[in-house]
This record gives structure tokens, C-alpha cells and sequence, in this order.
């Protein structure tokens, strides 16, 4: 059997038994959160036993929880993702919010890209110097900082006090609306970013093709900026490939501070509504995105690099 035909077969498998395994224990954790939301449905009146019981197996929460579980695996397989208490589709709630979170996810991801690739590099080319210490301490601190921390605090700052974005919501378009909270998500991807770079860009400036390149008389702008960036952003992109995956969940928190109408705030308004068929759903909407992200990557990555495809 050809190689790239085992390859691709085995990140498959991998694939399936970790949608199964995250999927199944999500499932498990939000069915089994403490009352009924079916009687919550009522709200301040009371609903009849008649009628609990009714709603119960229109939903199928009388079954027990393994077919549950089946049931909705069966579902996605046809490309449902259930319905809400409220007979909504899931699938159409995402749908009309999907381009939110993919503008702000996209957004946050080229951000981290340019200033986290930049950073790398200057800190790279200026090791040991003031600027490499000042990066260093600067990634480390930004990555020990909760998101939620920094997400409130910069909006307190430039947009409670400064006036410079929108406090919440869409309101201005696309600069005024994402450029902040994709910001605050960016951070934490940038300082990994920013380090990664650097370390392989100190090892390609010390290898033997760069010292050959160096002997040729090349100048130094060159010899950095096509020889060893060539050499040297290999990880780093796809790192960047694979974090793309994780700014998509990343969204959550940021979408419920900004009160942004994306599937992050789907899913965060669903979690302080006990809507768990919602919760279900979007989470395993973005844990599809997220395999799929880093199986393509291991298959590119694979692809370009043969010592990947021994393995």
C-alpha cells in the first residue's frame, strides 16, 4: 500500500477516535449538570406533570443516556446537529453566525501572524540585546495574564474610557468592531509565535547553509530575509496553521465580553441558559473545525517534509 494512502489512513482514525472520545465526554458533562431544563422551560409557571413528560420524549431525554448519544451521532452523520428547547435548528443558528466568527477569528489570526513572526525575528537578530530581553519578558508575562483579564480590562480602557472601539456589539463595521477583541485573542497565539520564531530563526543563522550563503558575499538583507526566513518559518507556519483551529474556539470568551453576535456567543449564552442541545452542538461544530484544521496540517506537513512520512 503506498505510503501517503497509510499516512492519511492512520490521521483518519486518529481523527474519528478523538471526535468520538471529546464528543461523547462533552455530551456526558452538560446532560449531566444538576435540574430539568425542561421544567425550566416554564419559568415562573409551573409545568404540568402532562406536559414535562410530553416535552421529555419530544426530545428524547425519557432514553437512556447512550442512546442519547447514538441518536445524535446519527443526526450529525446526515449533517444535523439537533435542535434547541425552543425548536430552533442548531445548524441554522450557527449558520447566520458563522461569518462573525470567522472575521474575527481570521482577524485575530493575521495579527498573530505579522507582529508574532516580527517580534521572532527582531528578537532573533538582536539576541542578548535590550530588545530580546524586553520581548522575552514581555511574551511571558502576556501569556500568564487570563483572557478574560485582559479581554475586560481593554475594554475598560479603549472603549469605556478612551472612546477608541466600540464597547460591545457591531457598530461600526469591521475596524472599529473586531480590531479589539481580535487583538486580545491574538496576544496569546503572538507571544507563541514570537518564541517559536525566534528559536528557529538562531538556529538557521547558525547553520552550515547560512554560513555558505554568508561566504558567497551575499548581502545581509538578503541573506535573512529570503535565505533564512525560507529556512526558518517552516514550524512557524505550521504552527500558524494549526492555531488557526484554535482561534476559532478561542472566540467563546471574547464574543460573550463584546457581546459579539458570533457562534462563540452562541455557545456562551447557551451555557448560562442550560441549553444543552446548543452546547452540543456548536462545541462539536468547533471541534470539527479544529481535527479537520490539524489533520490537513500533519498531511501537509508529511507531505513536504520525508522524514515525517518514515515515521
Amino acid at each position: 500500500m503506498n505510503k501517503a494512502a497509510i499516512v492519511v489512513g492512520r490521521r483518519l482514525g486518529e481523527l474519528i477516535i478523538v471526535f468520538l472520545g471529546v464528543t461523547l465526554l462533552i455530551y456526558l458533562m452538560v446532560f449531566a449538570l444538576p435540574g430539568d431544563p425542561i421544567k425550566a422551560l416554564g419559568g415562573d409557571r409551573p409545568l404540568t406533570d402532562s406536559v414535562v413528560h410530553a416535552l421529555r420524549a419530544k426530545y428524547h431525554l425519557d432514553e437512556p443516556f447512550f442512546e442519547q448519544y447514538l441518536r445524535y451521532l446519527w443526526g450529525l452523520l446526515h449533517g444535523d446537529f439537533g435542535v434547541d428547547f425552543n425548536d430552533e435548528s442548531v445548524a441554522s443558528q450557527m449558520a447566520s453566525r458563522w461569518p462573525v466568527t470567522i472575521t474575527l477569528a481570521l482577524t485575530a489570526w493575521v495579527i498573530e501572524m505579522i507582529f508574532g513572526v516580527g517580534l521572532g525575528v527582531i528578537s532573533a537578530l538582536r539576541r542578548g540585546s535590550f530588545a530580546d530581553q524586553a520581548i522575552l519578558i514581555f511574551t511571558i508575562v502576556i501569556g500568564g495574564i487570563p483572557v478574560f483579564v485582559i479581554g475586560v480590562a481593554s475594554q475598560l480602557v479603549f472603549s469605556v474610557r478612551l472612546h477608541w472601539f466600540p464597547v460591545a456589539g457591531i457598530v461600526y463595521g469591521w475596524p472599529k468592531s473586531y480590531i479589539l477583541p481580535a487583538v486580545v485573542i491574538a496576544i496569546f497565539g503572538l507571544a507563541a509565535v514570537s518564541r517559536l520564531t525566534r528559536t528557529s530563526m538562531i538556529e538557521t543563522l547558525g547553520s552550515d547553509h547560512i554560513r555558505a550563503v554568508r561566504a558567497r558575499g551575499l548581502p545581509p538583507a538578503r541573506i535573512v530575509g529570503v535565505h533564512a526566513m525560507r529556512s526558518s518559518l517552516i514550524p512557524t507556519a505550521t504552527y500558524l496553521a494549526t492555531d488557526l483551529g484554535y482561534l476559532m474556539g478561542g472566540t467563546v470568551i471574547i464574543e460573550g465580553i463584546f457581546n459579539i453576535p458570533g457562534v462563540g456567543n452562541l455557545l456562551f449564552q447557551a451555557i448560562r441558559t442550560h441549553e444543552g442541545p446548543t452546547v452540543v452542538g456548536v462545541s462539536t461544530a468547533l471541534i470539527l473545525i479544529f481535527l479537520v484544521t490539524s489533520v490537513l496540517v500533519d498531511l501537509l506537513h508529511a507531505a513536504l517534509d520525508p522524514r515525517v512520512r518514515r515515521r
